[in-house]
């Protein structure tokens, strides 16, 4: 390593969040931060990838990047298989966080809330939009269990398809979305000397509440 980690470091010009232009509620401004996100963040960075963070019964936290795939007034859509790692850690603990950063526009949002399983038509009807070896892939892969080598995953590939050979493949039980149901947003835009704007919204008693969060 050439550079001290203590050394690396940016400095944030970009524009403040003030108050003043923020919206009473968040996802009002959550679709207008995404929407720059789209249109500024380059490849490879993908606009809707996000850190997911749960927690599984013994109390240990465990990320990973996904990237959302719905976005409504009832909250945040994923899509996992529901045996996976993460599924069983929903399933113990159905409380979770999501983080996206925008490094270009130097922006990250934070959401934590409750998650529960979407219906199965919305599963169903987001699995038919998606590319027929991701869809094979969904009954292929036992996510998060340990295989062999990869030679053993290309089989289970290689079986599935021969399986599907003559007919569409349905989405499978173990499959689905999950939906955050959001309690609390914090939007963060970066500012000069780590003097941060952060714009808190917490949900109290059916009603958002807006508040400024130290740096």
């Amino acid at each position: 390593m050439t550079q001290s980690l203590a050394d690396m470091r940016r400095d944030y010009t970009r524009d403040g969040l003030a108050e003043a232009k923020a919206p009473g509620e968040p996802f009002a401004l959550f679709h207008q931060w995404f929407a720059d996100a789209v249109k500024t963040e380059q490849p490879p960075v993908e606009a809707n990838a996000m850190t997911l963070a749960s927690v599984d019964g013994e109390g240990r936290p465990h990320c990973r990047v996904l990237l959302l795939k719905g976005l409504d007034e009832r909250g945040f859509t994923f899509f996992t298989n529901y045996d996976s790692a993460k599924g069983q850690q929903l399933l113990t603990n159905p409380f979770a966080a999501m983080t996206f950063f925008w490094p270009a526009l130097e922006r990250q949002v934070r959401i934590e809330g409750r998650v529960e399983k979407v219906t199965a038509k919305e599963s169903d009807d987001y699995y038919q939009v998606r590319p027929l070896g991701s869809r094979l892939g969904a009954w292929a892969s036992p996510q998060s269990r340990v295989i062999a080598d990869r030679e053993e995953l290309e089989g289970l590939v290689k079986a599935t398809e021969t399986r599907f050979s003559d007919t569409q493949p349905h989405c499978p039980e173990h499959w689905g979305g999950y939906r955050l149901l959001p309690e609390r947003i914090e939007f963060w835009q970066g500012r000069a000397s780590r003097l941060h704007d952060r714009l808190n919204y917490r949900l109290v008693e059916g009603q958002w509440l807006r508040e400024r969060l130290a740096p």
